[in-house]
């Protein structure tokens, strides 16, 4: 049998996160990684003058030599090593020195395995999450365009699920989009606050490169500052362990959740209106719904959305337990739970917004539908507007109250129980109290009377809050997504 099915894989890789996110995770980036990060500290060290007996204990040669083995990664010879040490970061360690004999007694010199770990774990999870940024700035976008071309559109609204006064399609989707404007919000603080580990050594003391440096703190205290920046880091976080904080973990997996969150919801929303025949998610031409029932058009990837959503928000819980239970210095039952929580949290985000993208591309809006179920209650609605029209013409608002009451008790009555269209304006207009015609009547019935400011707000919400952002970062925008199912 072959290696894709004689053993588990997971549906992350195979069915739901990009190329482009899978290949952040892969093992082809963490050791490039490492390899980038041991000529960062071998060329820190040897800037900074690291000498024995007056020689130099790194030259250019030995950096060169590096840099020239950096991305052929001799994996046969690192898994090896492997098996008989038992130790990842001392076999590639080893398989790098294979193919740089002349450097091969500098690399890892002074650090401890969480600088090219821990320090590859940041350097990913910022990776990633530029990635989840641009696709998250492209669901924004898409919506947006959505809610702008519905602005003023007049759907029935709902709370509780019972319907509410109206709204309009594009005002429901700013609430949408408003929540994923607040997980772009906190995405965008715990990017920006994101620093490297640096080398700080087994507990976190530098006493090792104080070792190596003669006891001169001054040329130690310039150590992190510079792997920082040839890592593309603007500083490294100024105190910790052997680790840096996993703490940082649970920020990054707590955002993933936030997405997750909004993602859940909107795909809820379009499942009920789905129901409701308004709005519908793409339906491919040949796409089957159903195994038994062939007529039938299930929300399939606004469900996926919820699915994967859900694993999210429940796999945040991962870091933040592993964040609480850590020991003094340093702990090692945070390792096995983050090679499988950070970079699946990553895959599923990163799947559940492609998934967003791809709705959000071919919504389908049932405009007959959404009014027919409008006006189907509008009368109802719209009493509270007749009765002050009928006071004024010298009713009594009491009285006219009781009788709206009634007449909407029995419309209501033959709407359910009797499968009936909703009669109450010709109720209305047969009471004499009421002094109005049912024409008269039905001209007060233009939904969009009913609808308040709703345009107005989807204008200055997009315009004014949505529309500088999507601006600034405009080079991200345009970007579609295909599903691989």
């Amino acid at each position: 049998m072959s290696d894709r099915t004689d053993r588990y894989i997971s549906p992350l890789s195979e069915r739901y996160a990009s190329k482009e996110m899978q290949y952040i995770f892969s093992q082809d980036m963490k050791f490039k990684t490492w390899r980038r990060l041991w000529i960062a500290l071998a060329e820190t060290e040897m800037e900074l003058g690291l000498s024995e007996n007056g020689k130099p204990v790194i030259t250019q040669e030995m950096i060169d030599e590096l840099k020239a083995n950096a991305e052929n990664i001799n994996y046969e010879v690192a898994k090896a090593r492997e098996k008989e040490v038992r130790h990842d970061v001392m076999s590639h360690v080893y398989a790098y020195g294979v193919q740089c004999p002349k450097a091969k007694r500098i690399i890892h010199l002074g650090a401890t395995s969480c600088y090219v770990g821990d320090n590859t774990d940041l350097i990913l999870m910022r990776e990633g999450l530029r990635l989840i940024r641009r696709k998250l700035l492209n669901v924004i976008d898409k919506l947006s365009a959505f809610a702008g071309k519905y602005k003023a559109l007049p759907t029935l609204a709902f709370t509780h699920f019972q319907p509410a006064q109206p709204t309009t399609v594009g005002k429901r989707t700013t609430l949408w989009i408003n929540e994923f404007m607040l997980d772009l919000e906190e995405l965008d603080f715990v990017l920006g606050s994101m620093k490297l580990l640096g080398s700080k050594g087994t507990t976190g003391t530098q006493a090792s490169f104080l070792e190596l440096f003669d006891g001169n703190s001054e040329l130690v205290e310039k150590i992190d500052p510079l792997i920082a920046e040839k890592m593309g880091f603007s500083e490294c976080y100024p105190v910790s362990g052997q680790t840096y904080s996993r703490k940082v973990d649970s920020r990054v997996l707590n955002v993933l959740s936030g997405i997750a969150q909004s993602a859940h919801k909107f795909s809820g929303d379009i499942r009920l209106l789905q129901h409701l025949k308004e709005v519908e998610e793409p339906f491919e031409k040949s796409q089957i719904g159903s195994s038994a029932m062939a007529y039938k058009r299930n929300p399939m990837r606004s469900e996926r959305i919820a699915s994967l959503s859900r694993y999210i928000m429940i796999d945040a819980l991962n870091p933040a337990v592993t964040a609480a239970s850590q020991w003094f210095e340093r702990t090692l039952d945070d390792s096995a739970n983050k090679r499988l929580s950070i970079p699946e949290g990553f895959l599923a985000c990163d799947g559940v917004l492609d998934l967003c993208m791809n709705v959000t591309d071919g919504l389908v809006v049932n405009e007959k539908v959404i009014e027919k179920h409008l006006m189907s209650e509008l009368p109802f609605m719209a009493s509270e507007n007749i009765l002050m029209d009928a006071v004024k013409n010298g009713g009594d608002r009491q009285e006219l109250h009781e009788l709206i009451r009634e007449h909407s008790m029995e419309a209501g009555e033959n709407v359910k129980k009797k499968g009936l269209e909703n009669n109450l304006l010709k109720l209305i207009a047969e009471d004499p109290a009421f002094e109005i015609s049912e024409a008269e009547l039905r001209e007060a019935m233009d939904p969009k009377k009913y609808i308040g400011r709703s345009a107005e707000q989807v204008e200055k919400y997009l315009s004014g809050v949505v529309g500088p952002v999507l601006s600034a970062n405009k080079e991200a925008l345009g970007q579609t997504a295909e599903i691989n199912v």
